[in-house]
């Protein structure tokens, strides 16, 4: 013991034998898995703790959560986690998609020329609903299901994988996070872009003159015609700076919700969904700000046409893109339609991760 009544209790593992981290009433223990010795040590330990320095009194039952806080905890199946993540996203996105209809046509009328680039996110949203009525704010919905599908399932389930991995060669920390973060949000975005370029085609075309719509009816419809009319690789046009948005929505999402549960708890913010919350809406604050330029590239370049001369394509490269949009346009319009942005970030991020939370709680449920 770390002196008289103190909780940490320590000793060395024989050799061949396992030793985990667990906690004590708030207190780190470590003891030895598969030793009859170590488990009779492990036990004195906790009939010490309770007995030493004034707790001799308590019951047995206080006893019993000890030693079941002590337990290790068991993880969660690699399919639940990639399953969970993917249902979480799907459930989250039927909440923000409206959202997300108006961020990419606010974002995309600079582009137009239309004088409702101009209006707020409200005025925009209302014009929408007076003149299309409120259902077009759901054009797109199947492709953004579709979208979540893969993204959220591949996004979630790979970075909870790879962040336990790395944990077994060192301790879980911010930089850990947003590494992780990084890599499996580009891995995500790779597999996700048919998707991707779906829904904002599907998004945004009832917002172009009647001559130049697409007049997609389905996903499916809008899938195979942009195969067939204009190659495959026409669903990786935009992938670049659609990865390198993922990159850091994983970084500025995923890793930072990890990090922020965490800090939030030190905080005093300890119940599951006012942690969950302001978590989700820290990160989704964070994660908005940094990725909008990326988002408007992936939007122009998703969206664009060849030149009817030249036959060339106005965006090439992310980097030109944003560029090219800064110069022409002014750099603010790298942040057009920013409020539906966040609405539907921090919304997604808050929905997301409720959901998946509870889906994970009703799945240890049925385990009992």
């Amino acid at each position: 013991f770390d002196g008289f009544g103190a909780s940490r209790c320590a000793h060395s593992a024989p050799k061949g034998h396992k030793t985990s981290k667990h906690f004590l009433m708030g207190e780190e223990c470590s003891f030895v898995r598969r030793s009859g010795r170590g488990r009779l040590i492990f036990v004195l330990c906790i009939v010490l703790h309770v007995g030493v320095g004034g707790v001799a009194a308590q019951s047995a039952d206080d006893v019993k959560k000890a030693i079941l806080a002590a337990a290790p905890a068991q993880k969660l199946p690699t399919s639940v986690s990639f399953a969970t993540g993917g249902l979480g996203g799907i459930l989250g996105w039927l909440v923000v998609h409206p959202f997300n209809t108006c961020a990419i046509r606010m974002n995309l009328a600079s582009q137009s020329g239309s004088a409702a680039a101009n209006l707020g996110f409200v005025p925009f949203a209302t014009k929408i609903i007076n003149e299309e009525g409120v259902l077009s704010l759901y054009n797109g919905l199947p492709a953004g299901i579709v979208r979540q599908m893969v993204y959220a399932t591949a996004r979630l389930g790979l970075f909870e994988a790879m962040r336990d991995f790395v944990a077994k060669y060192r301790e879980n920390d911010i930089i850990s996070r947003l590494g992780v973060g990084i890599i499996t949000g580009g891995a995500a975005a790779v597999i996700s872009c048919p998707a991707e370029v779906s829904l904002v085609r599907m998004s945004n075309d009832a917002a172009l003159p009647a001559d130049k719509r697409r007049n997609y009816t389905s996903v499916v419809n809008a899938a195979t015609r942009i195969a067939r009319e204009e190659g495959i690789a026409a669903f990786w046009r935009g992938c670049m700076p659609f990865v390198n948005r993922a990159a850091l929505v994983g970084a500025c999402q995923v890793g930072t919700y990890d990090q922020f549960r965490v800090e939030f708890k030190k905080l005093g913010i300890t119940g599951e969904l006012p942690n969950v919350f302001a978590a989700s809406m820290a990160s989704g604050l964070i994660y908005s700000i940094v990725t909008m330029p990326f988002e408007t590239a992936k939007n122009r370049m998703a969206f664009q046409r060849p030149d009817p001369v030249t036959k060339q394509l106005p965006y090439r490269t992310t980097m030109q893109t944003i560029t090219s949009i800064a110069k022409a346009e002014g750099i603010l319009t790298l942040w057009n339609g920013f409020m539906p942005y966040y609405l539907r970030c921090g919304g997604h991020t808050v929905c997301m991760f409720i959901a998946v939370e509870q889906l994970r709680k009703f799945y240890w449920s049925t385990q009992k």
